[in-house]
Order: structure tokens, then C-alpha cells, then sequence
């Protein structure tokens, strides 16, 4: 099977991040998409980071029932911070049945040369890349993209934590079963 991996901090999970899903899910040669909730990524602070597990239980609630789209917690049981290049060879060694490609935003293209043996990751693994506002399609590195278009909301996991913060609903920000399990356990407060 092909399977693209969608790497985030997910926190939370939200209304963009599902269209983007299940466009290159439904709309590529990609037989299911795994959104892989990240722990701790080596680029970003980890405070302020919802426990993993309640953002792997959101994540989970807001692709519920479409057949194409996964959440998994792989990360969760690899050394941190999670480095794509690791990620992807303990897959490999787990389902060599399944081909794997990386699912990315044209923002991560850019600053793909800056990643953990980048050379090796864009020479074994094809990326399915997602045009995102201000940043064009193009990489330091040579890679095998397949460029996808998908509706882009200009939403921002930041932007939905300040919200809740702030005490603004949240409403159509992301999916209803993650807003009420947001609302019910007080996350981001």
C-alpha cells in the first residue's frame, strides 16, 4: 500500500489540517494518509504542547469514519525529539509491505535541506507537497514531489489556542467532536 505520512504537533488538530488530509487522501495516487502526532519536533519549543495523548485522542476524533485517513502514535515510542528520517526507517523495518511518501506544506519544502539527513530522506522517499501562501514550490534539494492542490484556510493551531485563551468560540475552527472535547476538558486554557 502507498501511504502518505502527514508529520505534526497537531495542537490541535484543525479544520485545515483535515481538508489538506483528505485532498492528497482522495484527490492522489496515495492509498490512505497516516497523520503522525508528533511528540516533540526539533524545530519547535515543547512548552505550550498539549499532552500527546490528548492531541493523538483529537486528532483521532476528527478523522473518525473516513476510511482513508489514520492517525497513529508511532513517535510516541522512538527517541525525541522525533526526526522524520528515524521515523520513517523504523516504519520501514515494521510494514515493509507499505511504501511511504511524505506529506508536506511548501513552507516545509523550503526548509527541508535543515532536516536530519535531508539528502537521504529526498533521494529514498517521493513528497506529496501542498502549496501554502508566500512560500512557492521549489527546494534547495533535487526532489520527487508531486505537487497537490488543496483548499487552504488561513488557519493556524496558534491562532485556535488563543482563541480558547482568549475565550472565543471556536466554532467551524475545528471539527465539532474536537471543539466539544476541547470545551468538556478545558484544554489550552
Amino acid at each position: 500500500m502507498k501511504i502518505g505520512l502527514y508529520f505534526g504537533s497537531f495542537n490541535p488538530i484543525h479544520t485545515g489540517h483535515c481538508i489538506i488530509a483528505h485532498q492528497i487522501a482522495y484527490q492522489t495516487d496515495l492509498q490512505q494518509v497516516w497523520l503522525v502526532i508528533s511528540p516533540q519536533n526539533p524545530f519547535k519549543p515543547s512548552n505550550g504542547l498539549l499532552n500527546e495523548y490528548h492531541r493523538l485522542h483529537l486528532a483521532k476524533l476528527a478523522v473518525q469514519g473516513i476510511d482513508r485517513l489514520k492517525v497513529t502514535d508511532i513517535e510516541f515510542h522512538l527517541p525525541r525529539p522525533s526526526y522524520t528520517i528515524d521515523t520513517l526507517a523504523y516504519l520501514e523495518e515494521k510494514f515493509p509491505q507499505h511504501q511511504f511518501c511524505l506529506v508536506m506544506g511548501s513552507d516545509g519544502l523550503q526548509n527541508l535541506h535543515k532536516w536530519k539527513n535531508a539528502a537521504t530522506l529526498v533521494e529514498r522517499y517521493e513528497l506529496y507537497v501542498y502549496p501554502r501562501p508566500g512560500f512557492p514550490v521549489i527546494s534547495q534539494l533535487p526532489v520527487k514531489l508531486t505537487e497537490v492542490k488543496a483548499p487552504l484556510l488561513d488557519i493556524s493551531a496558534t491562532f485556535i489556542r488563543e482563541q480558547i485563551k482568549s475565550g472565543k468560540d471556536i466554532h467551524y475552527l475545528v471539527p465539532e467532536p474536537v471543539r466539544e472535547e476541547i470545551e468538556k476538558n478545558g484544554y489550552y486554557r
